[in-house]
């Protein structure tokens, strides 16, 4: 894989095709070759690239590593979209890779031109949300100290409805990951400012409160359009 230094540590990212700018941001646990099948489709289309983020694949980490922000990730794709000359670009993220879109279009005015966001961890928007969390912490921290780190991953990918956890990812980047969710500050009044087409999509199986927290998304951001669970491939295609 090719590697761009981003906000201090190196990533490694795959591109294809040729178009306009299309940045994929993998969610927590995955990795770059989740979006394999979405780069596929929009490589005739686009000039796709797929990255693995900080931890994940041949990406570099600082050492040592435990925790990780949002704003720290943004920096990150900032990062590689400057060094690839990739923007504007079309950002379509998962879960946490959504968070870093939107952080992107609130810090970075003019990388992002728009948006597809998938599950997208808003659950600040939520009130429902605090006490779904509360017991999803409670799930991963027993299984953790029952079964261990692998068992404790893949219970949280079935309880949020990720199809595919990479084989490969070290339970510290994961955790960092998880830990990050609630990094983003949400500020509604700025969130109703952001003047860029939106796509805000489900994934596979979300739970409820993953649902609701899309749902108060796309009502704050004024060109948003809420779809259900659809291919991103589409979804983005529709914004080039």
């Amino acid at each position: 894989m090719p590697i761009v230094d981003g906000a201090g540590v190196p990533l490694s990212y795959e591109a294809s095709g040729s178009g306009p700018p299309v940045l994929l941001v993998h969610g927590i646990g995955t990795g770059r070759a989740a979006w394999g099948a979405t780069a596929a489709a929009l490589a005739a289309d686009a000039r796709v690239v797929a990255y693995d983020r900080r931890g994940y694949g041949a990406s570099g980490t600082p050492e040592p590593y435990t925790r990780t922000t949002v704003s720290e990730q943004a920096e990150d794709a900032a990062a590689l979209l400057a060094a690839l000359g990739a923007a504007p670009a079309v950002a379509c993220g998962a879960d946490l890779g959504a968070l870093v879109v939107l952080d992107l279009l609130l810090r970075h005015p003019g990388v992002v031109s728009a948006a597809v966001l998938v599950d997208a961890s808003a659950f600040p928007l939520v009130a429902e949300a605090t006490a779904a969390l509360a017991a999803e912490r409670e799930m991963l921290e027993t299984a953790l100290r029952d079964e261990g780190p692998g068992p404790a991953i893949a219970a949280w990918a079935a309880l949020r409805g990720v199809a595919r956890v990479a084989p490969d990812v070290p339970a510290r980047v994961f955790f960092a990951d998880y830990g990050a969710q609630p990094t983003l500050p949400l500020s509604r009044r700025e969130l109703r400012g952001l003047e860029v087409p939106v796509a805000v999509i489900d994934g596979p199986a979300p739970p409820g409160y993953v649902r609701a927290a899309g749902d108060a998304l796309a009502a704050l951001l004024p060109r948003s359009r809420r779809g259900g669970t659809e291919d991103p491939a589409a979804a983005v295609r529709a914004l080039l």
